[in-house]
């Protein structure tokens, strides 16, 4: 990608990372006045060296790791690219940002990533597109948390009422979290892991919970935090305490009419009807969005199998894709503020 965008005039920037792969950043010239537009993208794929490297074709689908899940979406960007280039030997105020850890999280790039959104009046995403080629409004926020319960150990047979059973604590919280699912309004809580106790033998002195939630709202976010946190400072054992860890790893992005705004302009450019939906699914927009930048995703490729050794993705969507981010982009070329 390096190669190919300095091609195009980019100057490349490089968040160099030890245990991760480099964040880059590939600016071009900026000019004042004139709207200034981020393309985002992230690198890696969710699988692990020597399992799912090959990539083949037929005559409607190209299969291989990335291809829909976001490879394919950042070469839809670059052929963009290509073309507003080739058109007018230049190209100012677009930048494009790749990062090497969306697929786990964003726990490194999300700073920098945050850092960078204030320079810009638009953010275009390229996870992949919707079923029927949709761009994406919303998103939910995802927090991660674990639950660190201290019991007492005791012999179960010897001394049962001597211990404090840190499992049973888990049992009476494991009940109050789940409950704070809302499904309809789209909030859920999932204890995804439990790990606790030595043996049959022993009364559990140790337990620990590992939890997500996602939520659509910042309303439903700030209550799930709250009752969260009731949860970790009540004891239903007594003698056990409890400690938490985690965090919010992405806040919401909620559909909001500056997006309105910006997709009818989009139909306008591009003479189609563009459709939009919301996903439970994260992803770097989340990111953008939260910092108060208009932000559209979903502009790859449409695929499935994403996460799996079946992904693909559809030929023909990239045809439609990338005229579609030719039109947009070029339009902005020269599109004052």
């Amino acid at each position: 990608m390096t190669a190919w965008l300095e091609d195009l005039g980019f100057s490349t920037k490089t968040y160099k990372r030890e245990l991760l792969g480099d964040h880059t950043l590939y600016e071009t010239p900026k000019v004042e006045n004139l709207t200034k537009i981020l393309l985002l993208g992230h690198n890696d794929t969710v699988f692990p060296e020597n399992y799912f490297e090959d990539f083949i074709e037929d005559d409607t689908w190209v299969y291989g790791p990335g291809v829909c899940d976001m490879k394919g979406g950042n070469i839809v960007a670059l052929e963009s690219l290509r073309n507003i280039h080739k058109k007018n030997g230049s190209i100012k105020n677009i930048d494009f940002l790749l990062v090497s850890d969306e697929e786990s999280g964003s726990d490194d790039s999300k700073l920098v990533t945050a850092s960078l959104a204030k320079n810009y009046d638009y953010c275009f995403v390229f996870e992949a597109a919707g079923e029927n080629l949709e761009v994406v409004t919303g998103r939910k926020g995802v927090g991660t948390y674990t639950i660190h319960i201290e019991g007492k150990a005791s012999h179960a047979g010897t001394s049962y009422l001597k211990g404090i059973d840190a499992n049973l604590e888990a049992s009476y919280k494991l009940q109050k979290l789940v409950a704070l699912t809302n499904v309809e309004i789209g909030t859920t809580v999932n204890v995804g892991k439990i790990t606790g106790g030595i043996g049959a033998n022993t009364i559990s002195p140790k337990c620990e919970m590992i939890i997500e939630i996602r939520f659509n709202q910042n309303s439903e976010k700030q209550r799930l935090l709250n009752s969260l946190n009731e949860i970790v400072n009540t004891s239903y054992v007594e003698g056990t305490k409890t400690t938490l860890t985690g965090g919010i790893q992405r806040d919401v992005m909620e559909a909001n009419s500056s997006q309105k705004e910006l997709i009818s302009l989009l139909e306008n450019i591009t003479a189609l009807k563009i459709s939009t939906e919301q996903r439970g699914g994260v992803s770097d927009a989340n990111i953008v969005a939260a910092c108060g930048v208009t932000t559209l995703d979903g502009f790859g490729p449409y695929g499935d199998g994403d996460h799996t050794i079946k992904e693909r993705a559809l030929k023909s969507s990239f045809e439609q894709r990338i005229k579609m981010m030719t039109d947009i982009l070029s339009y902005f070329q020269n599109q004052t503020k």
